[in-house]
């Protein structure tokens, strides 16, 4: 039995194929690469911008993809984060004794997808869902480890580190140079910055593109973490590259 509505489907995704393949387009010059009428091709855009599939510019009239279509795309990436992240926490888990975390970006605070506690651990908070400004953390700080410094100082000016309890961070300049340390060691480290007593380390998670997609943090007291952080950022960084090298394998692998 024929779905009904597939043939309009099919029509709706050839017109995203078409601005996926040549970017910003104007309703012409799509009706000629699908090969149907202007007005059709005019009304289906229309319908998918009020989706939030497409996105019209105000200035040029051209139709792009939408915001809805990358929020999906994202939400997929984080599903298999999440199914593929277990094991790799567990084991984390498993060799340093404290609780292990998944996070990613969400707009500009670090969010927790995933958590791994020992048998020991008395988590009176769970993380899940908890979102935390980005400068204050090692995770935010790994997260942003990619970013060129001027999209850095536009996201973070120094007023805005002022209200984001990122100590030691007096200002951009400050932050900018701990990115760099980031990159020379690959992880990132806290000494009490965002909570006091505790310490904890955070490594970047990577795509096939080489981009960083999540970052595995460790938190603990400062007691029982304080003097094996460095230790236990390099463990971290380690686990990191073994989640980004399977993530980098298709999906039936």
């Amino acid at each position: 039995m024929s779905r009904t509505n597939s043939s309009g489907l099919r029509r709706d995704l050839e017109l995203l194929d078409a601005l996926a393949t040549h970017g910003e387009l104007g309703v012409t010059r799509v009706a000629q690469l699908v090969g149907r009428e202007k007005t059709q091709v005019s009304r289906a855009l229309a319908s998918l911008a009020d989706e939030g599939l497409v996105e019209r510019d105000p200035d040029t009239q051209g139709y792009r993809l939408g915001w809805r279509l990358y929020a999906l795309a994202a939400r997929t990436g984080e599903a298999r984060l999440v199914a593929t992240a277990g094991p790799y926490l567990r084991r984390l888990v498993g060799q340093i004794h404290e609780t292990a975390h998944l996070c990613v970006l969400r707009g500009g605070d670090v969010l927790t997808l995933l958590s791994e506690s020992p048998a020991h651990a008395f988590r009176g908070v769970g993380w899940e869902g908890v979102s935390v400004a980005v400068p204050a953390t090692s995770a935010g700080r790994v997260l942003i480890s990619d970013w060129e410094p001027s999209v850095i100082r536009d996201w973070f000016p120094s007023e805005r580190l002022a209200t984001a309890r990122a100590v030691r961070l007096a200002d951009t300049d400050a932050l900018l140079e701990e990115i760099g340390h980031i990159r020379a060691r690959g992880y990132a480290t806290v000494d009490e910055e965002f909570e006091v007593g505790v310490v904890g380390c955070s490594a970047p998670v990577r795509d096939f593109r080489g981009r960083i997609v999540a970052a595995i943090n460790v938190a603990a007291p400062k007691g029982r973490l304080g003097d094996k952080l460095d230790a236990a950022g390099r463990l971290t960084a380690k686990v990191a590259a073994e989640l980004t090298a399977r993530l980098a394998c298709p999906p039936s692998s």
